[in-house]
């Protein structure tokens, strides 16, 4: 089920005295089974533009199309685009708002009129999806939960429409280091059991690093680069220019390579990274011995 975005913009306020672009003619294509990395700096339109795939926003100009239909066709369902892609926003568990968790992962299933044996095999599959125990939290208040369980929960809502898509918006803002950790995890087991594209905007370099497979920089509205990890991150000074820097292992292995290292360019975030240097020292060593 591909997702294409065709020469799309978004002006808030037209006409107004506050008018603003925050998306310019931008046109992507994005695959079944992608994971697209979104970054851009704070401003650049990456929120706004992840918003119009699910219908929520409607474009000032250009399109949206899910396997070639105009999602805001008069003959298109946006319940049924909704269902198709699922959309958390930033700091998802400020929206829930029922007395049981299993009550606030239910909302969405139950707005579609499934059968209560339907609804409760998604709650319990969500749950599983997200490494929580319903047996543990089904009943609890989502309330008395840690920010990480909370944010969790929020994540299952909206797994429990079993979208195709699934857009993060900023998935571990907030979270400490821990809890960033296990959602980064969950995210990417989520992904490997397959049949599910992800779109996850972020501001870490690291995170997008690790987890994406393609990435799109946003600037200004517009998208400034698109291509692999390896393909953006070799782009470092224009990146810089940005505000968004680079990860952290790219940073070493581009100063290693200075220093006369010859670090493979496909180095990205710091797991490689130690063990190349694993591998080069105990080589060095073995050839001094």
């Amino acid at each position: 089920m591909p997702l294409e975005v065709i020469s799309l913009s978004h002006i808030y306020m037209p006409g107004s005295p506050f008018e603003s672009t925050a998306v310019r003619e931008v046109t992507l294509k994005i695959d079944d089974g992608e994971f697209v990395g979104l970054i851009g700096h704070t401003g650049s339109g990456k929120s706004t533009l992840v918003q119009h795939l699910n219908g929520l926003l409607k474009p000032s100009s250009g399109k949206v199309l899910m396997d070639g239909v105009d999602i805001h066709d008069k003959e298109t369902k946006l319940r049924d685009i909704r269902r198709a892609v699922g959309l958390v926003f930033q700091y998802p568990e400020y929206q829930l708002f029922e007395e049981t968790v299993s009550k606030d992962i239910a909302f969405g299933p139950r707005n579609l009129g499934l059968s209560e044996v339907e609804i409760t095999e998604r709650v319990r599959e969500a749950c599983e999806l997200v490494g929580l125990r319903h047996e543990d939290i089904g009943e609890r208040s989502p309330f008395e939960l840690s920010g990480g369980q909370k944010r969790r929960v929020a994540i299952a809502g909206v797994l429990a429409m079993r979208p195709r898509v699934l857009a993060l918006d900023e998935p571990t803002a907030g979270l400490d280091p821990r809890g960033r950790e296990e959602l980064l995890s969950l995210i990417g087991g989520m992904y490997a059991r397959g049949g599910l594209t992800v779109i996850m905007v972020s501001h870490s370099m690291d995170d997008v690093a690790r987890m994406a497979r393609r990435i799109v920089v946003m600037k200004h509205g517009a998208v400034a680069l698109d291509g692999t990890p390896e393909d953006v991150f070799a782009h470092g000074n224009e990146l810089t220019e940005m505000g968004l820097g680079l990860p952290e292992a790219v940073r070493l292995r581009d100063a290693l390579r200075q220093r006369g290292w010859d670090v493979p360019e496909t180095i990205l975030h710091l797991p490689d990274m130690r063990d190349y240097l694993v591998q080069k020292l105990a080589g060095k060593g073995e050839a001094h011995a």
